[in-house]
């Protein structure tokens, strides 16, 4: 959808700074888009250097005395080279925030061409761009809002580019506000509410940015002259200085300046407007009124029915509703409107019709978001392998899905059209130097994965083996280690591991792959084993190095070989006998081969010595005959 409702920078609006102590939600961002310090404007509002952004470059536009403040005169833009989506994803606490972005071009970048691209709040698309802009839009800039809910703590403001076109940006503020507000109860927390038209009564343009008066969520009004129909002839204004009761109050926090200027019809004329609208969408009417003419005392003096698209909707008595200076508000939904034209019609019943204030707002069914898991086994992916910025991967990875996902990835909705899931990535020779996170394994519908052709390094993760995995493609690569377990007990059919640094015994489960009609490659690796046209494994060899055989093998051998050392120890060191030699000094060799000398010495005299005695004493009988 185009830009629904802008306000032109000739008639500014700033949030306010929030006054009333009593408001309960004060949390918000004033971030100043390209701008390189805090500042502070003539309505006392801080606005922030720009932050929370995931990449592009700042801009200036080329007319900056057009622009009073300086966060009128930066802005960031997104050049293809930053990838074709990006996004500021501002941490917030979970809630309901009024977001509202200004876009100026005003030629910065001297092309005389005006970006076309869209942006989407938490993953829904709620405004387009589209080349050319009008010329006092392109110039001088325009504001758009809308009210929505962020439920994980961060507010994913995201842009993409249309075939090259940078999309700019030059503020963006979020404010917390009620989350009962605006009927939230009946529209429910799924769906956002984008500005289609905030228009103040018998009025000049005000709020925040336009004089002090006050608006606790920082909306501003715009005067309603400009969406009267022709046929509203012989109108006049009434205000008041009095006050009006029950403003300022939960949820919606209306105040009290909408309901002291009203329109009214003379001469019991209709009053009549028309709003540009998108077909096929649904619309929230808000009406309010209050009784501040004096003239008008009780019930039934002043009522007029409401007629939308020329439907009678409702008939009002101010009055009888609340009664004098009090204001009311009633609002109405229009279902699937076909037309570009909403017309609002207040047909005098008795007196003549009267109004404060009138808004606008299409219903945009939040789209389908990514499972949240897998946008966390998407993140850690990123950092991971180290994806490049020009591939754009930023926000939610599936969503919005008017959109390409993230560049190599391809998503699809559940069996129950619920949510988003990743079922394809393709990242081949995309110059990647990381390793895979074991986080993939969160990727439970994962049914394709090429990360070939590029310089990865460490294992294969455990976490890979999801039963959806039908094809993997790791090949030219630099993964070490085994090939987990988990692989053989997925539904692989195309398995590429080759030209790689994986050793071990291959499981045979994984190797059944091209047994059974799919194909397997595991060639060119610096040690794999076990499978045929791969090298026979080791006796003791196991699919992750030795086997737990071959580990307790080792074990035991170690074991023997110690007991045999300590055995040797304690025989010849510590367990000496009497007769045992010492070792000592060379010296000491020496005098020990002495005493063997004289000890050999002696036992050779003790031998003769018993030889002549033994002679002496055994003379044969010789007796010669």
């Amino acid at each position: 959808m185009s830009p629904p409702f802008l306000f032109l920078l000739s008639v500014l609006f700033f949030f306010p700074s929030l006054s009333l102590s009593s408001y309960p939600f004060n949390n918000g961002y004033h971030i100043d888009c390209g701008g390189q310090a805090n500042s502070t404007d003539r309505f006392n509002t801080t606005w922030l250097s720009d932050r929370f952004y995931t990449a592009g470059s700042i801009g200036l536009v080329s007319e900056p005395l057009l622009f009073e403040n300086s966060y009128e005169k930066t802005l960031r833009f997104f050049p293809i080279s930053a990838g074709k989506k990006n996004c500021y994803i501002v941490p917030v606490a979970a809630g309901r925030y009024y977001i509202r972005t200004f876009t100026v071009y005003d030629n910065y970048d001297g092309r005389s061409r005006s970006p076309s691209f869209d942006v989407a709040v938490e993953g829904t698309l709620v405004f387009s761009w589209r080349s050319p802009w009008p010329e006092e839009t392109g110039r001088t800039g325009a504001y758009s809002d809308l009210f929505a809910f962020v439920a994980d703590g961060e507010a994913d403001i995201c842009f993409y580019s249309i075939a090259t076109d940078s999309p700019v940006i030059a503020s963006l503020e979020l404010v917390q506000i009620d989350p009962a507000s605006y009927d939230s109860s009946s529209i429910g927390n799924r769906s956002i509410l984008v500005n289609y038209g905030r228009l103040t009564c018998g009025s000049g343009q005000w709020g925040p940015g336009f004089n002090n008066d006050t608006d606790l969520f920082g909306r501003s009004w715009q005067s309603d002259s400009k969406f009267r129909s022709p046929n509203s002839v012989g109108v006049e204004t009434l205000s008041s200085i009095k006050n009006v009761a029950k403003t300022d109050e939960s949820p919606n926090y209306f105040p009290m300046k909408l309901y002291q200027t009203a329109l009214t019809a003379v001469e019991e004329g209709a009053l009549e407007y028309e709003l540009p609208v998108d077909a096929k969408l649904d619309y929230l009417v808000w009406f309010h009124f209050a009784e501040i003419d004096t003239n008008v005392t009780k019930p039934g003096q002043r009522v007029f029915d409401v007629m939308i698209n020329e439907n009678n909707v409702t008939r009002v008595d101010i009055f009888k509703e609340v009664g004098g200076f009090t204001a009311y508000s009633w609002h109405y939904t229009v279902k699937n409107l076909s037309t570009t034209v909403l017309t609002v019609q207040l047909i005098p019943v008795v007196g003549s019709p009267l109004i404060c204030g009138l808004e606008n707002y299409a219903i945009v069914p939040a789209d389908l978001s990514t499972v949240p898991q897998q946008v966390i086994a998407m993140r850690a992916l990123k950092e991971s392998l180290g994806v490049p910025d020009r591939m754009g991967w930023n926000g939610d990875p599936c969503a919005p899905t008017n959109w390409d996902a993230w560049e190599g990835v391809t998503c699809h909705s559940d069996k129950n059209r619920s949510v988003l899931v990743v079922s394809q990535i393709d990242l081949a020779s995309q110059g990647l130097k990381g390793h895979i996170t074991n986080q993939i394994g969160l990727l439970s519908n994962l049914v394709s994965l090429n990360l070939s052709s590029n310089s990865l390094e460490g294992t294969i993760p455990l976490g890979l083996g999801q039963k959806s995995l039908i094809k993997l493609d790791l090949s030219n690569n630099r993964f070490t280690g085994s090939i987990p377990d988990s692989l053989a007990s997925s539904n692989l059919q195309l398995v590429l591991l080759n030209d790689n640094l994986l050793e071990g015994r291959v499981p045979e489960e994984l190797y059944s792959v091209g047994v059974h009609g799919g194909s397997i490659d595991l060639a060119d690796n610096k040690a794999l084993c076990g499978a045929p046209s791969l090298p026979e494994c080791p006796l003791l060899w196991g699919r992750n190095g030795l086997s737990t055989g071959g580990k307790v093998a080792v074990a035991i051998s170690s074991l023997v070989v110690f007991c045999i050392i300590l055995t040797l120890v304690y025989m010849f060191c510590i367990r000496r006998g009497p007769n045992d030699y010492d070792f000592g000094l060379p010296q000491e060799l020496m005098a020990l081969a002495a005493k063997r000398n004289r000890y050999h010495r002696h036992k050779t005299l003790m031998a003769l010595e018993m030889e002549s005695q033994h002679a002496k004493g055994f003379i044969p009988n010789y007796n010669p005959s």
